[in-house]
C-alpha cells in the first residue's frame, strides 16, 4: 500500500472533473422547469445513461457480486425479466399523461386527478422512504475506505473508530455531490451520471478481465470449479415435486429468486420504482417528448440484463479466485488487496461514482418534490421563480445533511448495535411503494374511480397488508426484545403457521393489489374531474396539443 498516493490522486482527479462538469452543465438556470426537468431538452441517450446510473448504487456495485459469490449461479438475474416487462407497461401507461399534464413533480398529477390530500400523502411517503433508502445505502461506499485504512496500518479499527471513518467519508462524498446538484440541478445530474455510468461499466469490465487473467486456464478453469447442478443456472421454478399446491405457493412467496418473482414480483416492484418514484421519473421527464422518454426507458431495461449478469459473473469469478465461503464483501476485498496502484484508484472512483450517481438523483428529486408539493402549495404559494429556485437549492443542501445523518446512523446501528433494523430500513420501499403504485394505477387506468378519503384508506390498507405478510411486526418485536443467548430464537408476536412470510420481491405486488382494490371502491367527485380537464385545456392552450 506504499503507493496509495497514486490511488488518492486518481480519486481526487475524478472528484475535480465530475464537479467541474456538474457546475458547467447547470449554468444559467433561472426556473424550476430548468432545475427539475432541464427545460425538457436533454438527449434520450443521456437520459438512458442517467437511468442506469441512478439504478446502480454502491450497494449494488459491491453487493450484486456478493450474490454471485454466495450462490455461484445467475438466478438473481431472473429479476431483470420483470424490470423489462415493467418498463414496457410504464412506457405505455405512465409517461404520456405526465407529459400531457406538464407536471414537474409527478405527485402534482395526483393532485389534479384526486386532490391535494392524495398528493401530500404520496409526496410524504416518497420523501420519507427515499431519504431512508438513500441514506442507508450511502454507508456502503465507505467500506473500501475502512478496508484501505486497516490494510495500511495493519490494525483493525475499533467499532467507534469505524463509525467515525464512515461518517467523515459520507460527509465528503455528499458535500461534493450536493455542490454540483444544488447549483446545476437536473442537467448536472444527468451529464455527471453519463460520466459516472461510463466509469462504472468500464470498472466492471476491467474487473472481469483481471479476474479471468488470474484464474489458471481462464474460462476452462472457471467451469472446472463451477460444475455443480445449479452452477450457471438462470431459471429457478421454486417448485417442490410432489408437494401440495399451497405448499408450492408458500415456497414461491417465501423465495427471493424464482421465475415467478421475476415475472410478477419484479414487474410490480419496477413499476413502482420507475413509475411512481420522483427520483427515477424526473429524469425521464427531461427528454424532449414522451416518445423519446419511452425510448430511453425501454433501452435502459434491455441493458439491465447483461449488466446484472456481469455483476454476478464477477462474484462467481471471485469465488473461483478465493474459494473462501462466507467472505464478507468479496469485491471490495479484491479491490483493496489484489489490484495494483492506479488501477485500484480507478475502481475506487467507480465505487464513488455509483454512490454519487444515485445520491445526486435522490437529492434533486427530494428537493423538487419538497419545493413543488410543499413549498409552493403550503409554505409560500405566492413565491416568485427566483424564490422557488432558491428554496430548491437550499432544500438540496438540507436533504444532503439528512442523508449523511441517516448514513452515519446506519453505520452505527450495523457496527455497534448489530441491529436487525438494517434490512428493514434498506427494504423500506417494499412496505410503502405498493401503496403509491396502487393509487397511480387507479388514477391512470380509470377516469372516475378513487377519491381523497378512499385513497388514504387504501394506502393504509396496502401498508398494513405488506407489513403483516412480511413479518415486519415480528421483526420490530424482536428488535425490542433482543435474545442474549447465542442460538436462541427471538420471540414471535404473531405468525400463523399457514400464513406465508413473503420475501422482498413480493412486497410491492401485494401492497399495490390491496391498495388498488380498496381505492376502486370509491368514486371520483365530478368537481375534481372538472379541475383535471381545466388544467389539461390550459396546458394545451399554452404549449400546444
Amino acid at each position: 500500500m506504499s503507493n496509495l498516493w497514486i490511488d488518492g490522486l486518481v480519486v481526487a482527479v475524478y472528484f475535480i472533473v465530475i464537479t467541474a462538469i456538474g457546475l458547467r452543465a447547470g449554468r444559467g438556470e433561472r426556473s424550476m422547469e430548468s432545475f427539475a426537468v432541464g427545460d425538457r431538452n436533454i438527449p434520450w441517450w443521456a437520459v438512458m445513461a442517467s437511468i442506469l446510473a441512478a439504478e446502480i448504487s454502491a450497494a449494488t456495485f459491491l453487493g450484486a457480486p456478493g450474490e454471485g459469490y454466495a450462490t455461484r449461479n445467475f438466478t438473481y438475474a431472473q429479476l431483470a425479466i420483470g424490470t423489462i416487462l415493467a418498463r414496457l407497461i410504464i412506457a405505455g401507461v405512465f409517461i404520456k399523461p405526465f407529459y400531457e399534464f406538464r407536471v414537474v413533480s409527478i405527485y402534482q398529477y395526483l393532485s389534479l386527478r384526486f386532490g391535494s390530500r392524495t398528493r401530500n400523502a404520496s409526496s410524504a411517503v416518497f420523501l420519507v422512504t427515499r431519504a431512508l433508502a438513500s441514506g442507508t445505502r450511502l454507508y456502503v461506499a465507505a467500506i473500501v475506505i475502512v478496508m484501505t485504512y486497516e490494510q495500511i496500518t495493519g490494525v483493525s479499527l475499533a467499532p467507534l473508530s469505524q463509525v467515525a471513518v464512515y461518517s467523515v467519508a459520507l460527509l465528503i462524498i455528499t458535500a461534493i455531490t450536493a455542490l454540483y446538484t444544488a447549483v446545476g440541478g437536473i442537467k448536472a445530474v444527468v451529464w455527471t451520471d453519463l460520466i459516472q455510468a461510463t466509469l462504472m461499466f468500464g470498472s466492471l469490465g476491467f474487473a472481469i478481465w483481471t479476474l479471468m487473467s488470474r484464474i489458471p486456464n481462464g474460462w476452462t478453469g472457471v467451469t472446472d470449479v463451477l460444475s455443480g447442478p445449479k452452477d450457471f443456472a438462470i431459471i429457478d421454478l421454486g417448485l417442490t415435486p410432489g408437494a401440495s399446491f399451497w405448499t408450492n405457493v408458500r415456497n414461491i412467496l417465501e423465495s427471493e429468486y424464482t421465475i415467478w418473482a421475476a415475472l410478477i414480483g419484479s414487474t410490480f416492484t419496477t413499476m413502482a420504482t420507475h413509475g411512481t418514484d420522483q427520483d427515477m421519473v424526473q429524469r425521464m421527464l427531461t427528454a424532449k417528448n414522451h416518445q423519446r422518454s419511452r425510448l430511453s426507458l425501454i433501452l435502459s431495461g434491455l441493458a439491465d440484463l447483461p449488466l446484472v449478469l456481469c455483476f454476478l459473473l464477477v462474484g462467481m469469478l471471485l469465488w473461483v479466485h478465493y474459494r473462501e465461503p462466507g467472505k464478507d464483501a468479496p469485491f471490495a476485498f479484491f479491490i483493496v488487496n489484489d489490484l495494483p496502484p492506479g488501477v485500484r484508484g480507478i475502481l475506487f472512483a467507480g465505487i464513488f461514482a455509483t454512490a454519487m450517481g444515485s445520491l445526486s438523483t435522490a437529492l434533486n428529486a427530494l428537493a423538487t418534490s419538497f419545493t413543488e408539493d410543499w413549498y409552493k402549495t403550503m409554505i409560500r404559494p405566492q413565491a416568485t421563480d427566483a424564490q422557488t429556485l432558491r428554496a430548491a437549492r437550499i432544500s438540496t443542501v438540507v436533504f444532503s445533511l439528512i442523508l449523511v445523518f441517516i448514513g452515519a446512523g446506519t453505520a452505527y446501528a450495523k457496527i455497534i448495535l448489530h441491529a436487525r433494523i438494517i434490512p428493514i430500513v434498506l427494504g423500506i420501499f417494499g412496505y410503502t411503494y405498493g401503496s403509491l403504485l396502487g393509487i397511480f394505477l387507479v388514477g391512470l387506468l380509470t377516469k372516475r374511480r378513487g377519491n381523497e378519503t378512499g385513497n388514504l384508506v387504501a394506502m393504509l390498507a396496502g401498508f398494513v397488508a405488506v407489513s403483516l405478510l412480511s413479518g415486519l411486526h415480528n421483526d420490530l418485536w424482536a428488535l425490542a426484545h433482543p435474545v442474549a443467548a447465542v442460538g436462541s430464537k427471538a420471540p414471535v408476536l404473531w405468525a400463523p403457521y399457514w400464513l406465508p412470510t413473503i420475501e422482498f420481491p413480493w412486497r410491492v405486488a401485494v401492497g399495490s393489489i390491496v391498495t388498488t382494490c380498496v381505492a376502486l371502491l370509491f368514486r371520483t367527485p365530478e368537481a375534481q374531474l372538472v379541475v383535471a380537464e381545466a388544467h389539461l385545456e390550459a396546458v394545451r392552450t399554452r404549449y400546444g396539443s
